[in-house]
């Protein structure tokens, strides 16, 4: 056999000299040819064996193959039946969202807001509805004719739809108004060329009103859209943009009852995103009615008494920029009626208000009249502060309960004071002779309560510093209520702690820290420091009234649901007692009724005419200095509350007037008014009807015929038919009774007649003349007659104003002589005197003064006279 050529070598050999043009050219194969005779093969047959098989060929696996392939087809089956389970069973709810998000918009109806109601079940805010213009900002970018065409139709302008478009607290979706009490041609326009405005929608809503006017505006409070920061605070509670919040008042201390629970509705739309019909909808849920201790027309008469005695007191040459009252049950705390002046209508709220009127509700030449001076206002309390020193020695034993004090001269001289202002006396000079707890208190002398401010001063170690601050508290003076409103402001009760604070905060006007004498002495009678407000006034004479409870005071009386349900009943909530010994009490009041009825007493004058015999009215006169911050004085703080029947009282009123004089002939006018009315209603009110207020909770109504504060739209000047928000506005007129309770009355009844009133005198303080030579200046205390309306007599209670220190001795401050055809002016008092004896005897220091009128109730301080000796 011969042997053939290796193909491999041959063929490669073949190759590479193909590659060089010839099997021997080239050097490149040439070389290739050395390396490759350099190799050794083996055997043919070895090489085929290694690639083909010898022996029988493998059966075939078919069966392996086929269960292969079924496995990786039932890996790919499991897996799209996970895929599709996921998809229609787990992710159902976010696949039909995304879906449904395509073809439907969900919107938010809101609720209609519960009805505000006094004791009869009359609303005192309601709703009324008004048609507004909405637009989405998906719409207005996917359609940007149509703001042109929304401006052109509602006479706006572009910008002004642009402006509201861009309110971030909408989403993109969400229909936002840029158009609210539209007219009929504007809605019938929409309605007929609707192809025109896509994307626009008309809807009706809600909006609050005050049928009533300006009538217990503070008290009502006003709402508002939320705000930013509202709605990030309650966003868990599912507000959304556009939702009404209570601002002030029973609008926001009731929100959580008043505000209802919003409703859905889902329309569709079409691929244009136009609404094409409602296919779901849930509907809203109205608000809880709030039921209030409130009665309508003791609370119009409240109002017209306190604006027609600013009003005087205008006319008679007093600035009396503001005021407050507040009328309260002794037995239970609650609050019948309440006033602050300057007032306004919160209609101007109603749909947006307008920038003239925001500013004229918060310039300071408007005096603020949204600021509720009944629960804000702080004032110095004068000698209304009396209750809590007269009680304090009484009851601790430093006075005996029937024991005397001689003034034999007016005066009062502290005890080893060498210099500065050692001398201290009533406001008229006069001489109260000798005295009882009740004689001092009907007169108001100002010389018996320095004796007992120096007592519990000198007898500290057995009474404690604090003896009279803690009576005061027990009273709530300068404690806060916690009344059922927002925005109450605590005042407080002078003290060494208070001097302290001062002192840190105001180092220039207060650099005295320590507790003296002159501070214990001062503030017994009122003065200094010490800082109330009306609420807490009244509260803490509704405490000795009722003999001794304290109540905390309280507007609501009940929560009631929209199906008539009493959702939340609010219960009388006792916070506190003050002990008093029966024979204390008895004395104290026969000195309460004595300053009403006997003829040393300081409001004598002013219920000259009224019928006691058919109504025992019990009370105290206060009156309390006001300066400038630089130290000017102005006419005092007219306090004044009563109580009546004086043995079982059924009321106590509180009134105070700022810059209006002595408390006799300011605030006293108030309070005589108001028990006027009283008893000419034979001193009942109807008892709180919570049927009545079920079934007058419903839905929105028209203003009565005649009411001020008709629903204005969004940025007027001033809505139809409601008074000014300006300072001067008053109780708007009444509308007709809509209830079976007494009609609106005037401030006074016909029951008895108010004192004549002088016209055109000058207020206290403004003529300028010195106080008698070698006086020490003196603290308002009573006089030996009541001053009248029409005549003058001797001073009244709690006049105090800051003396000035001059070259080493402090001297007294300027007295005012008499006014002609009223009481007498008001006179100087001791403050404390910035001086002191080497020898480190206590002395007056000066004290910054409030002005607690014209600035809202705030203190200002001023600075004060610089030590002597």
């Amino acid at each position: 056999m011969s042997r053939r050529r290796p193909l491999f070598r041959t063929s490669v050999l073949d190759r590479l000299a193909r590659a060089g043009g010839s099997p021997g050219g080239g050097r490149w194969a040439q070389r290739r040819r050395q390396s490759l005779s350099r190799l050794h093969f083996r055997d043919k047959r070895t090489g085929v064996r290694r690639v083909v098989p010898t022996g029988p060929p493998s059966p075939a696996r078919p069966k392996v193959r086929l269960q292969m392939l079924g496995a990786v087809v039932l890996v790919l089956f499991s897996l799209m039946v996970v895929r599709l389970w996921y998809l229609q069973v787990l992710n159902t709810k976010s696949l039909t969202n995304a879906v449904t998000a395509q073809a439907y918009r969900t919107s938010q109806l809101a609720a209609p807001r519960g009805v505000i109601v006094d004791r009869n079940g009359v609303p005192l805010v309601q709703n009324q509805a008004e048609e507004e213009i909405t637009l989405s900002q998906a719409d207005a970018q996917q359609h940007p004719a149509v703001i042109g065409a929304l401006a052109a139709l509602t006479g706006q302008s572009a910008a002004a739809i642009d402006t509201a478009l861009a309110n971030p607290q909408y989403t993109p979706y969400q229909q936002i108004p840029v158009a609210r009490n539209v007219g009929v041609d504007v809605l019938t326009t929409l309605a007929q060329h609707s192809s025109a405005f896509p994307g626009v929608h008309a809807q009706a809503v809600s909006i609050r009103s005050y049928p009533y006017g300006t009538t217990a505006a503070h008290l009502l409070g006003y709402v508002t859209q939320i705000s930013p920061a509202e709605l990030k605070a309650y966003k868990s509670q599912g507000y959304q943009p556009g939702d009404q919040f209570g601002q002030s008042g029973i609008e926001a201390e009731y929100q959580q009852y008043l505000r209802g629970t919003p409703g859905t509705q889902l329309v569709e739309v079409d691929a244009q995103g136009n609404s094409v019909g409602v296919a779901k909808s849930t509907p809203a849920k109205p608000g809880d009615t709030v039921v209030l201790n409130v009665d309508l027309h003791l609370q119009q008469a409240l109002d017209q008494a306190l604006a027609s005695e600013i009003q005087t007191l205008h006319h008679n040459g007093f600035a009396a920029p503001s005021g407050a009252a507040v009328v309260m049950d002794p037995n239970n705390g609650h609050v019948l009626a309440m006033a602050s002046y300057p007032t306004y209508n919160p209609s101007v709220w109603a749909g947006g208000i307008s920038q003239a009127n925001y500013q004229a509700l918060t310039s300071s030449q408007s005096h603020e009249p949204l600021i509720n001076r009944a629960i804000a206002g702080l004032y110095t309390p004068g000698s209304t502060f009396k209750l809590a020193t007269a009680s304090a020695a009484l009851q601790d034993g430093l006075f005996p309960t029937y024991g005397t004090y001689d003034d034999s001269n007016g005066r009062f001289t502290i005890p080893n004071c060498t210099a500065g202002l050692c001398t201290l006396h009533n406001s008229g000079y006069e001489v109260g002779g000798v005295l009882t707890m009740s004689k001092a208190i009907s007169m108001s002398d100002d010389v018996f309560f320095y004796n007992l401010g120096y007592q519990f001063w000198i007898n500290r170690q057995k009474y404690g510093e604090d003896a009279i601050q803690q009576y005061a508290n027990a009273y709530s003076l300068g404690q806060g209520t916690g009344i059922d409103l927002p925005g109450e402001q605590p005042g407080f009760v002078d003290s060494p702690q208070v001097e302290q604070k001062l002192h840190q905060q105001y180092p220039t006007a207060y650099p005295y820290p320590q507790w003296y004498a002159g501070n214990n002495i001062e503030m017994a009678f009122g003065q200094g420091a010490t800082i109330i407000t009306p609420i807490e006034l009244a509260d803490a004479y509704s405490t000795f009234a009722n003999g001794g409870t304290r109540y905390q005071p309280e507007v609501a009386n009940a929560i009631v649901g929209p199906n008539g349900k009493v959702v939340k009943r609010f219960a009388p909530k006792v916070v506190g007692h003050v002990n008093l010994a029966p024979q204390n009490r008895q004395v104290m009041l026969t000195g309460f009724e004595g300053a009403v009825s006997s003829p040393i007493g300081t409001a004598y004058g002013t219920f000259q005419g009224f019928p006691l015999s058919q109504l025992q009215v019990a009370g105290k006169t206060g009156t309390a200095s006001v300066h400038t911050a630089s130290g000017a004085s102005l006419a005092p703080n007219s306090l004044f509350v009563g109580f009546a029947p004086a043995t079982h009282p059924k009321y106590v009123i509180a009134s105070v007037i700022s810059q209006a004089g002595f408390g006799a002939s300011g605030s006293a006018y108030v309070v005589r008014n108001l028990f006027s009315y009283l008893l000419a209603h034979h001193m009942t009110l109807p008892p709180v009807n919570l049927q009545a207020a079920a079934t007058g909770a419903t839905g929105a109504s028209s203003s009565p015929t005649g009411a001020a504060g008709s629903t204005g739209s969004a940025g007027s000047a001033k809505p139809s038919g409601a008074s000014s928000a300006g300072p001067s506005g008053s109780a708007g007129s009444s509308p007709p009774p809509t209830s079976s309770g007494p009609s609106s009355p005037p401030a006074s009844s016909g029951t008895s007649s108010s004192p004549p009133r002088s016209s055109g005198s000058s207020p206290p303080g403004s003529s300028g003349s010195s106080a008698p030579p070698g006086s020490s200046g003196s603290t308002g205390s009573s006089g030996t007659s009541p001053p009248a309306r029409g005549g003058t007599s001797g001073g009244t209670t709690g006049t105090a104003s800051t003396g000035t220190a001059s070259t080493g001795t402090a001297s007294a401050g300027t007295a005012s002589a008499p006014a002609p055809g009223r009481s007498s002016a008001v006179a100087t008092s001791s403050r404390r005197a910035a001086s002191r004896t080497a020898t480190g005897v206590p002395y007056l220091a000066a004290l910054p003064t409030a002005v607690s009128g014209a600035g809202g109730g705030t203190d200002r301080p001023r600075p004060p006279s610089p030590p002597a000796g």
